[in-house]
Parts: C-alpha cells; structure tokens; sequence
C-alpha cells in the first residue's frame, strides 16, 4: 500500500482561514460574514486585508444566512462562520427556506464539528450535521480530513454555484495529503488499493483509516482506503467499483452513524450491488465534555475500531 505520511499537524480550520485568505486576493466577489468567532474561524486575515468585504454579524446566526442570501443577488459569494452546531441546527429553517430552496449561492463553513470540539461538551459537538445539511435538495456536503483538503475545497467552492455545507474542526491532526493535489467535488480520492475489505473514510477518520490499513496488512488483509471528502454528491462510481472487487465495506465517520456518510453507502449497496458493510460512528447517542482524545477512544471513533469493524465485516463476506 502506498504510504502517507504527516507532514506536520494542522489545525483544519487553519486550511479554511488560508483558503479565504487566498480567496480574498484572487476574487472580488467573495464575501465573509462571521458570527462572533473571528479567531476561531480563522477569519483574521481576510477582515485585515479586506474590510470592505468582511462583515461582524455578531451572535445571530439566523441573521447571518438571511444576510448572504441577499448578498448573492448582487453576485457576491458569500462563505459564513460559526461553529457546526450554530450553522445547521441553530439555523435549520433559515437554511431550507433562504439558501437551499431559493437555490442561492451561500456557502455554509462550519468549524468546531464533531466529538473532537471536546472540552465544549454534548451542546456543541454536533453529530447531525451531515444528516442535516444532505437532506436539503441540491445542498453540496464537503467533510475534509486535513489543512491541505480543507484550503483546496475552500477555493473550490468559489467556484461551484449553489449552496455548499463546508464541515472541519478545531483539534490540530495530521496534514497528509499532497498541498498541490486538486480538490475536485463529488470525486473520490484513492490512497491505497488492496483487495480484502474496502474502508471509506471521511473527516478526521481518514488519517485513521490509513492508520488501521497498515495494521491489518500486518495481519495478512488487504484493505483499500478511500477518502470521501464529499458526503453529496457522493461518488457512487468509486464506491462500487471497490465493493465490486473487495466484496466488503466499512464506513468510518465522526458523526452519528444515523444520517452519516454510512448510511448514504449504505443506499448506494442496497440499490446496486448489496454488499456487508460496517459502521464506525457514533452509536445514537450525543457527545460529552472530554479531550478530543479521550472521547474518540471512548465512542470508538480510532484505527482500533475500524480494525475491529473490518475483522468483522470480512467474516460476513
């Protein structure tokens, strides 16, 4: 298998705030509207270098999306920040009713998603997101795994027209994935063949992924691993293709396994060429206060449980 290595740990929204920084430079057009986090979002250089363009909307989020639906009707671009909880679940309807079905080119960034907010506790680490924003006719879900990933699909969807749900986080983890490779929406990206068992991963579960590839090659399994950075439209040429030859999936996400990047493999298998598959997320349950690390152990989101996930899987084959 090919080997991936770190080539030193990021932050992702890092990657967001480099991607609006080069974005700001390259494309009058685009606009940021931010909702109290200008730190957290990484937002600093874009307000400095073009305050014109930047807007402080404060603590109202609804406000936010309402705002840069109407700023698309002048041609801007407009990319919102909050954290995940506050840009799905505080704004549901203004959502749905403003970006997605008035069909606007609002893109929706969300940071601190996931178990891995950590300390912040249940209220904030959001596992529905995914669910959330994919269920919204012609909504664009990105999930990325890295600071190169999160940069490349940043300025990616300045140029993909229509609403666009950009998902990362706050842990710094591994920045694996080659800085100049192309970020392409809707298309898969093959890290390694193998001929066993196929793992999808997503998120910060991919880096994970390859982690758990290298030990099952220890144990005589051939896993290939294929990084989902597009929860919709997913890439179901990619996923058949591999379950056509390894015979088995597994689906690794940091969300609730209901509405997830599984379930969508899932109905993919079903309606083609049904397939055992394995879930590694989260069990129907919301989060708790604890070191990213602490609880990605604790709710069995690691390369050990998709070990485990894939020892399993094969055995139903």
């Amino acid at each position: 298998m090919k080997k991936y290595e770190n080539t030193g740990s990021k932050d992702t929204r890092s990657g967001f705030g480099a991607g609006m920084t080069e974005l700001g430079q390259k494309n009058e057009n685009v606009v940021a509207l931010c909702a109290d986090l200008i730190g957290s979002l990484k937002f600093d250089d874009f307000k400095k270098n073009h305050p014109e363009r930047f807007f402080q909307i404060g603590i109202a989020e609804a406000n936010m999306i309402g705002i840069a639906a109407g700023l698309t009707i002048g041609g801007k671009i407009p990319f919102t920040g909050t954290f995940a909880n506050f840009s799905t679940g505080r704004v549901y309807d203004q959502i749905r009713q403003s970006v997605a079905y008035s069909d606007k080119n609002v893109k929706i960034c969300a940071s601190h998603a996931g178990l891995t907010l950590g300390e912040d506790g249940a209220t904030h680490q959001i596992l529905e997101d995914i669910g959330l924003m994919k269920m919204l006719p012609g909504m664009t879900v990105i999930n990325t795994c890295d600071y190169n990933q999160t940069k490349a699909a940043t300025i990616a969807l300045a140029d993909h027209h229509g609403p666009a749900y950009l998902r990362f986080g706050r842990p710094v983890v591994p920045n694996f994935t080659p800085a100049d490779e192309p970020f392409v929406i809707g298309k898969a990206i093959m890290l390694s063949e193998g001929t066993d068992v196929t793992i999808v991963a997503t998120g910060h579960l991919v880096w994970e992924a390859l982690i758990a590839a290298e030990a099952l090659e220890a144990k005589g399994i051939s896993a290939e691993v294929i990084n989902i950075h597009t929860i919709k439209p997913l890439d179901d040429e990619a996923i058949l293709k591999s379950v056509a030859k390894t015979g088995c999936i597994v689906t690794a996400e940091e969300h609730n396994f209901l509405g997830g990047l599984g379930e969508s493999v899932a109905r993919v298998l079903a309606l083609n060429n049904p397939t055992p598959q394995e879930f590694v997320a989260v069990n129907d349950s919301f989060g708790e206060s604890g070191t990213p690390e602490q609880l990605m152990e604790k709710y069995k989101l690691n390369h050990q449980a998709i070990v485990a996930a894939v020892e399993k899987v094969i055995k139903r084959k």
